[in-house]
């Protein structure tokens, strides 16, 4: 624990443990929610690596019945999810301790979720009600602990999970999907690459101004938004500079968990995008999403240029609405960000296809401006 990193326990929007090296709790945290015989499930990159083997040691140290599951690709899909599902049940397990990056925290939060199920993970899609066709009191309780600054999953009471039949992701909700805690260690976040938290980052900064951007009204989201938006500007490219700012490290966390909860607001074309472009395309969610974010913010710019006035001084940018656009630009440049999803390797062979499936994704109702298929077409043509 370094004095530049702080340390508090939260209540909002679920109990937190945050602070460096707060991970080394993980048996009181599940005392504390009263669980005895957690499943971890992270992704294949991390199962070997320092974090997770010593999360698990420090299980065996309590005398804690645990296994592991890391079968979760960077776009965790049904398949992953129904082998979780059943190392969950076969192992007997009472939890989840979802430990990664998005894909992980998705996908542990589905496990979860699922394990007392008996309809297909579809059932649930976040449509009207479905939600409530789950069995409520069969939803195990999740950990959550964050290894990137992005996402914010651990905040979220949703999974995005890719459906293998049709190549479409699937945001699939319950409001007991929220994990029942979280521990935040920016300790974790201290071995990221820099391309990875340039590209966690974004994502980060893209939920927190789609979010800003989305019309009706919710102040608090708003609030929420502004202020992470005002971290990130000089924690995200302090912490691509120096990966051991802790400082730097703590405030990306914090700001990537506040994102995720203002987007309850709304999203919009930057997500309806990224979703059908990461499952036909398998690319890194955030990676996309700082690609697409100034081409759909240029799109929006007739509707939201009144609200980017506004938000320009309270994020450090002086009195010009174009400050925003123009600052998004010039910090995707710094964090050697491409401009076009070509240059990531995401060629966009049937633009046709891609537009069809975003106007029907959940985020294109936030959009600002109204989300039809020849809006999506122009920006994928910008963003080519």
């Amino acid at each position: 624990m370094t004095e530049d990193a702080p340390t508090a326990n939260w209540g909002f929007p679920t109990p937190v443990r945050f602070g460096a090296g707060r991970v080394n709790e993980i048996a009181s945290a599940l005392a504390e929610i009263g669980a005895q015989a957690p499943l971890i499930v992270t992704d294949t990159g991390l199962a070997g690596h320092d974090m997770v083997t010593s999360l698990a040691a420090a299980l065996s140290g309590a005398g804690l019945a645990h296994a592991l599951f890391c079968d979760v690709k960077p776009n965790p899909t049904d398949a992953n999810v129904k082998a979780g599902v059943a190392a969950f049940r076969e192992g007997r397990h009472d939890c989840v301790i979802a430990i990664g990056g998005g894909s992980a925290l998705d996908a542990g939060k589905a496990v979860a979720f699922m394990a007392g199920q008996d309809a297909p993970i579809w059932t649930f899609e976040d449509i009207g009600d479905n939600w409530r066709k789950a069995r409520r009191d069969a939803i195990a309780p999740v950990i959550a602990i964050p290894t990137t600054a992005g996402t914010g999953s651990e905040f979220g009471r949703a999974s995005v999970i890719t459906r293998l039949d049709t190549h479409r992701k699937v945001i699939v909700f319950h409001p007991d999907m929220l994990p029942r805690l979280v521990i935040m260690d920016p300790a974790l976040t201290v071995g990221l690459p820099a391309g990875l938290t340039a590209a966690t980052g974004m994502d980060a900064l893209s939920h927190a101004l789609e979010a800003f951007s989305a019309p009706g009204y919710h102040p608090m989201a708003d609030g929420l938004a502004v202020q992470a938006l005002a971290m990130i500007s000089t924690a995200l490219p302090a912490a691509y500079r120096d990966g051991t700012d802790m400082a730097a490290r703590a405030d990306m966390l914090a700001a990537s968990g506040m994102a995720c909860i203002a987007l309850q607001k709304g999203l919009g074309g930057v997500h309806a995008l990224s979703h059908p472009l990461g499952a036909v395309y398998d690319a890194h969610h955030g990676l996309l999403n700082a690609v697409l974010l100034p081409h759909v913010l240029r799109h929006n710019w007739p509707a939201i240029a009144g609200r980017m006035a506004g938000l320009a001084p309270r994020i450090g940018l002086g009195d010009e609405p174009q400050a925003v656009l123009d600052w998004v630009v010039a910090l995707r440049r710094s964090l050697d960000i491409p401009d076009t999803l070509g240059a990531i390797g995401v060629t966009v062979e049937d633009p046709a296809s891609i537009a069809d499936m975003a106007v029907e994704d959940p985020s294109a109702t936030g959009n600002p401006v109204p989300f039809d298929r020849a809006a999506a077409l122009s920006i994928l043509s910008a963003a080519r």
